[in-house]
Parts: C-alpha cells; sequence; structure tokens
C-alpha cells in the first residue's frame, strides 16, 4: 500500500488576493497572483535531477533480512529448510540475477530499478481497483459550519486544486523537502542557496542543510490523468492541456471548463456559478450509472468500454478520461458516523464513482470531504501534499463565502450523455448486482483510543509508530494465538522514482514481547524493557527501508530479472516461506496529518485485514477493514482496544 512518512508543511498559503475580473473587449484579465496557490523561489522540479539512485541492497544484506523476517513466523525446522533454500540461492541463480539487475540499472540511470516493475505489477493485475487498490483519505471538516455547505466546500475545494495545479505546471510550486531541523533549514536562507545552485548539484547545497529533497516526478500524476482498462495490461492515460473537470452526481456525468480560453482560472463566482447549476439540474438519477462498470473485474471492464466506444460514446469516455479530475457529488449525509464514512469513502455503491480517475474528491450532502485514489500512478506522498495544500488553503484563505452570489457568466456545464443499447444496459445491470454482493462482504470497524497519545509514546521514548504496530501484533496474536506476514508501507521517495518498500513489524522482538504479555508472568518492568528494545528495532527497520534497504523491493526485482531474461524461475520464489510471508495477513499503512480525519484501504490478502492508522496528538486511531467470510473487524479492533491498554498501563509505569 501507500506509504505517508514526510515531513509537515508549514506557510503553505499566500496572502488573500483580490478575487476581481476585468473584462476587455478581447479577452479577460485576471490578478495573476489568483492563478497560483504557491509562487516558490525554488523552481518545483529544481531538485529532481541530482536526486540520489535508489540503492540496490547488496545480495546478502537481502538475504539476511529476509531470513530475520521469517524468523518469528515459522517453526524450527520451517526455518532450517528456509535457511537452507535462500543459501542455495544465494551460492547459485541469486549472484547471476544480482549482476544481470545491477547491469540493467546502470544503464537506464534516468529511474529507479524499481519503478518499471512496480508499474507493471499494477498495469497487469486483473483484480477490481475498489477495495482491492484504491485509498481513501478524508479531510477534517471546517471548524466554521457555514463553509461545510456541500456547495461552497466543494467550490473551494475545486479553485484551490485548480490553483495547485496551476503552481505544478507553472514550476512555482514549493518542492517536496524532508527537513531534519526545520528552524534551521526550512527558511528565506535555504531557498536562496539552494535556488542558485544549478540543478545538477542543487541536492547536495540541500543536504549541507540537513534537508532532503524528495522526489517529485509523480506530481504530474495527479491531474488528467486515467487508468484506462485494457486486456492483460492497463494503460494510463494523460492529458497535458486539459481545460475541464468532471463532476458527478446522482451518477449523472458532467463537464466544465475551469480555465478560460486564455487558459486563466475562472473567477471564484464562475466556478461557484458552474456548480451551483449542476447541483441545481433536475435530472432524475441515472437509470443505468455507467461509473459501477469501473467496479469490475478490469480484463471483463476492457471488454465492456471497447463494447461502449463501438456504440458511440468513444468521444464522451475521451473526455471522462481527459478530465483534470473527477469531483463527486453525493447526496448521503455523513454526520458523526464513522462507519457510513469509511464505507463511503472506501467503496460507496459504485453509482456515482469513476474508481479509473487519478483521484475523485468526493464532497457528500453535508459537506464531509476527501479523496479517493487509483494508486498505480503514484503514492501517498503526492497525495497527501495536495491534500495538506488545498484543505490549507480552503480552511483559511477560502475564495467563496456563504454570501457569495454566483456569477452570471463563463458556465460552460454540459450533461455528458452516452448512447446505451441492451447489451450496455446489461452490463450495468450486472455490475450493480455483483459489486453490492462484494462490497457487502466487508467488514468495517475503526477505533479511536485516548489513552495514549502521540506525546506519551515520544515521552516514554518509544517510536509511536511501533507502539501502534505492537498493538496490531499483540491484537492478531490474542484473537489467533500465532503471527503473520505483516505489511508495514514506507516511501523511498528520498530518491529518483522511488516508490515503496516493506518494512516488516512482526520481529523475533515483537513476538516475545506479545507472547510475554499474554502469558502474564512477566513483570511490567520486564515488558518495559522489551517494549524499548522493540521500539529501537522497529526505528532501525524503518529507517533502512526509507534508505532503500529493506529487502523486499529487491527480490521481487530479482524475481523479475529471471522472468525478462527468460531464466529459470528460482526455488526460492515458489516456496512455502516466500508465499507465506508475502501474503499480507495485517497490511499497514500510516497516516498522520492535522488535515486528516481518517484514511484507509481494503484487505490485501483474502484472509487479512487492511489497516489504515495514524498516531494523532490527542488519540490513536485505526480504520480496520476485513471479509465477513474469515474475519471480523469488530473483534480485532476490540482486542486492539485491550493491547492498547496493556501498553498504557506498562507505560505508566
Amino acid at each position: 500500500m501507500y506509504a505517508l512518512n514526510k515531513c509537515p508543511h508549514k506557510n503553505l498559503c499566500i496572502k488573500s488576493i483580490a478575487q476581481r475580473s476585468y473584462a476587455s473587449k478581447s479577452k479577460t484579465i485576471r490578478d495573476v497572483n489568483y492563478q497560483y496557490l504557491q509562487r516558490s523561489k525554488v523552481p518545483t522540479m529544481h531538485f529532481q535531477k541530482s536526486l540520489p539512485r535508489l540503492p540496490i541492497p547488496v545480495l546478502n544484506k537481502s538475504t539476511e533480512r529476509y531470513l530475520k523476517a521469517l524468523q518469528p513466523l515459522l517453526t524450527d525446522d520451517q526455518f532450517s529448510a528456509a535457511t537452507s533454500r535462500t543459501n542455495n540461492f544465494i551460492n547459485n541463480e541469486g549472484k547471476a540475477l544480482q549482476e544481470k539487475l545491477v547491469a540493467k540499472d546502470k544503464a537506464n540511470k534516468h529511474t529507479s530499478y524499481i519503478s518499471d516493475y512496480w508499474f507493471d505489477i499494477y498495469l497487469r493485475d486483473r483484480k477490481p481497483l475498489p477495495i482491492n487498490y484504491n485509498p481513501l483519505i478524508v479531510f477534517q471538516n471546517d471548524t466554521r459550519p457555514e463553509y461545510n455547505n456541500q456547495l461552497i466546500r466543494s467550490t473551494n475545494l475545486l479553485i484551490s486544486a485548480v490553483r495547485f495545479m496551476e503552481s505544478l505546471k507553472a514550476q512555482i510550486l514549493e518542492p517536496e523537502v524532508f527537513h531534519m531541523n526545520p528552524k534551521k533549514s526550512n527558511t528565506p536562507l535555504f531557498r536562496t542557496v539552494t535556488g542558485l545552485l544549478p540543478e545538477a548539484v542543487s541536492w547536495y547545497g540541500a543536504y549541507l542543510f540537513k534537508a532532503f529533497p524528495l522526489d517529485m516526478s509523480q506530481f504530474p500524476g495527479l491531474f488528467g490523468a486515467t487508468r484506462i482498462p485494457l486486456e492483460t495490461k492497463d494503460k494510463i492515460f494523460r492529458a497535458t492541456d486539459s481545460r475541464h473537470v468532471l463532476v458527478q452526481r446522482r451518477g449523472n456525468f458532467y463537464a466544465f471548463d475551469v480555465l478560460d480560453a486564455d487558459g486563466n482560472i475562472l473567477a471564484p463566482t464562475e466556478m461557484l456559478a458552474n456548480l451551483n447549476k449542476i447541483m441545481n439540474d433536475n435530472a432524475p438519477a441515472a437509470e443505468h450509472p455507467l461509473g459501477v462498470l469501473t467496479c469490475q473485474n478490469r480484463n471483463e471492464w476492457a471488454r465492456q468500454r471497447a463494447h461502449l466506444e463501438q456504440t458511440g460514446n468513444k468521444e464522451v469516455l475521451s473526455k471522462i478520461d481527459s478530465a483534470i479530475f473527477n469531483l463527486v457529488l453525493d447526496e448521503e449525509i455523513i454526520g458523526d458516523s464513522k462507519h457510513a464514512l469509511l464505507k463511503s469513502y472506501l467503496h460507496g455503491d459504485g453509482l456515482n464513482r469513476w474508481f479509473d480517475k487519478s483521484f475523485s474528491l468526493i464532497i457528500t450532502g453535508d459537506g464531509v470531504s476527501g479523496i479517493n485514489f487509483e494508486h498505480s500512478w503514484g503514492d501517498g506522498v503526492a497525495v497527501l501534499r495536495f491534500f495538506e495544500d488545498i484543505y490549507a488553503e480552503t480552511t483559511k484563505k477560502p475564495f467563496v463565502h456563504p454570501d457569495t452570489k454566483p456569477a452570471s457568466s463563463n458556465i460552460s456545464v454540459t450533461k455528458l450523455d452516452f448512447k446505451l443499447d441492451d447489451k450496455s444496459k446489461q452490463f450495468v445491470d450486472k455490475a450493480k448486482k455483483e459489486y453490492k454482493e462484494w462490497y457487502e462482504s466487508l467488514s468495517i470497524d475503526y477505533i479511536l483510543y485516548e489513552g495514549l497519545t502521540k506525546g506519551a509514546c515520544k515521552k516514554y521514548k518509544v517510536s509511536p509508530d511501533c507502539v501502534m504496530q505492537l498493538g496490531f501484533q499483540a491484537a492478531y496474536h490474542l484473537l489467533h494465538g500465532k503471527f503473520v506476514g505483516t505489511y508495514e508501507s514506507c516511501s523511498t521517495s528520498a530518491f529518483k522514482h522511488g516508490r515503496t518498500e516493506t518494512m516488516r513489524p512482526c520481529t523475533e522482538k515483537t513476538k516475545a514481547f506479545c507472547e510475554a504479555l499474554h502469558l502474564n508472568k512477566t513483570s511490567r518492568g520486564e515488558l518495559s524493557a522489551m517494549m524499548q528494545e522493540c521500539s529501537k528495532y522497529h526505528s532501525e527497520l524503518v529507517k533502512d527501508a526509507a534508505m532503500g534497504q529493506g529487502f523486499d523491493r529487491h527480490m521481487f526485482a530479482l524475481m523479475k530479472i529471471a522472468e525478462e531474461f527468460n531464466l529459470p524461475r528460482p526455488e526460492l520464489f515458489d516456496s512455502y516461506e516466500y508465499n507465506y510471508l508475502n501474503k499480507s495477513i495485517l497490511s499497514t499503512s500510516t497516516l498522520s496529518s492535522p488535515s486528516v480525519m481518517g484514511g484507509g484501504f481494503g484487505p490485501v490478502a483474502t484472509e487479512g485485514f487492511g489497516i489504515g492508522y495514524s498516531a494523532f496528538p490527542d488519540k490513536l486511531g485505526a480504520a480496520v477493514t476485513s471479509y465477513k467470510s474469515h474475519n471480523n473487524s469488530t473483534e480485532f479492533v476490540q482486542a486492539l482496544h485491550q493491547s492498547f491498554e496493556d501498553i498504557t498501563k506498562i507505560i505508566s509505569t
């Protein structure tokens, strides 16, 4: 899944600017400052050329880490067999595969060794996108209730999103940088010095400030992009000159231009007018809402889409594909229901969605807002940066207010009409039935535990992330009495075209802690010491993963090299232990930001749990998903609550 470990962003909002527009005979002239959310002195891609390349780990180091990850999951006999098989791999085909991988990497210095393989694995998977792949992130509500009105909030989010896009296109969006000591490096001096340096050495200048620029190559994938279903392997379509957004309401599709003929962003009152027209459209809910077709197996959807194109819908599908992004207006009222929130943003009923778009900005009837995003094009770092920036502006410097009146000009809304034959209508009816059966098979629950906070963990000198991972391990052990393959996503965006690496939080140390915790024979002092050891090792694993020194991506690349060169598939990759480890029963990803109300994703394995979690300043939170036929998320949440209580007692001593 996606990784969201990153530095906080400050000072993201420019001063409030005039929103006036001036009409001339030839064209509309607007305040240039309105066109951009940020005007960075350092060009957006300034550090990209000098970013370090993702390292290929030493083969022996990767296999050593691999065996350590296996040890808590296997019996002694199984581990002995795994060790023998791994050593055989190192001494035989492993060496040749490593040499070929290194040679290929040297010949492709413009990218990382994992990038193409990672795109390929996403685009070849035939499973449906919702639940399996598309994650959700939900904004905190605006603290001013009147700004949570659906029309007001959707307009402000739309304006800020387009301003973000225009800043990115103009290369004046602030580059993404991780500051080790923000007080010393997140300064005008840093920007002046690094901005003056040539692109080829700019990263090294930032490094002298103990600041680390992050890869920005995924950011253009946010806009004008759609994943197109094709049989065997999908493709990502990108339009670089789009002027329109897609809007969905009641299963109907609309489009309107947010940029005028001169490339200027429409005035706030004009944006408001276009959305107001859509919201006042009395058209009934679509009888055959085509969005539900994006909820299916990719091969089936590819065949259906081909039929739609052949029956006169090619132009309207192109309009959807090329839209800057998808704005979804739901009629559902979320209120305070976290269950309703998670279900709506994770999957909904599919009738008012188009899961293939790079992202969908979803606003409910009561103004709850969030994002569901397609995962193949990029990871959480790019999405969260966009998320945080537009949240900051819409809550601090919104352009539309409750008393703002819609304009009467530049209203270009068109309703997109499909030509549906009986066969196409049958596609929709079948997809609605099957998707409903599928999402109703999900078990979803959440926990907000106020007995522990991020600050309390740090005060006790244990990693908050480790505490939460210990909670997951202890909860699963409490329910099932064993330990399973656990996946924690970690970003490698400190490197050129880095994606993610897997951190394996189930270790011999966490296993010993959980067993001691549940035996009730170990003193709190001993448990405390064990927890400190868990935290220390956990932090080392996180650091290794972030620095490209995990083992999962490396071993995956070696397997792909064997396929690419038509070499015999090594026994190791079909072994019991390799498959057991890579069956992510606990798939986890952290999501911590003041702008985030919640986030999550579906289970990766049918028998597993999907856990999106956050360590907030005042509580610990997690959204848990699973399939009812194998697990009960409420039971897991109850066990997790018990585990957090047990850990709290240890920390409180």
